[in-house]
């Protein structure tokens, strides 16, 4: 009996392109968010800064880095066709 070692095995991905499409953009927005939340910070220590409870670094950031997760959650359930 003859194995079949010689004949090259073809390798397969475990995700279609579009999974990875999905899976980058995910990604992106989680960058975006983390962007979006960064700075607010003070030269001086000894003096507070109120930038840090700002809109976008209290709400819209932390949203925006839950969206990049949920689509990058998305990407790896999306099934082949």
């Amino acid at each position: 009996m003859k194995n079949n070692t010689d004949q090259p095995q073809k390798q397969e991905f475990l995700f279609d392109g579009i999974n990875y499409k999905i899976l980058l953009i995910g990604i992106g927005v989680i960058a975006l968010g983390f962007i979006l939340m960064s700075g607010g910070g003070s030269n001086d220590p000894n003096v507070f800064n109120e930038d840090v409870f700002s809109f976008r670094r209290i709400r819209l950031a932390p949203t925006t880095v839950l969206i990049g997760f949920g689509i990058t959650i998305y990407s790896i359930f999306k099934k082949s066709k």
